[in-house]
């Protein structure tokens, strides 16, 4: 497991932007709780940080490398 870092991350659904630049630093072995009531955007976050979501603005970085464009494994 690498060091996760978001910045500026958006998501963006045609006119709604439902993901509001998320700025955050998660380091290796940290547990990371992600409260919000439903709709707000939690499981679209994670589901861009697994790279089975595109990314509309901001870069997402595991372990120093940028991997907005790669292929979820």
């Amino acid at each position: 497991m690498s060091a996760i870092t978001l910045k500026s991350v958006k998501k963006r659904y045609q006119k709604s932007l439902v993901v509001h630049g998320v700025d955050a630093e998660i380091e290796q072995g940290e547990f990371v709780v992600i409260p919000g009531p439903s709709g707000c955007g939690k499981s679209t976050l994670l589901r861009m940080i697994a790279g089975l979501e595109d990314i509309t603005e901001g870069e997402i970085l595991i372990g120093g490398t940028v991997v907005n464009k790669l292929e979820p494994r």
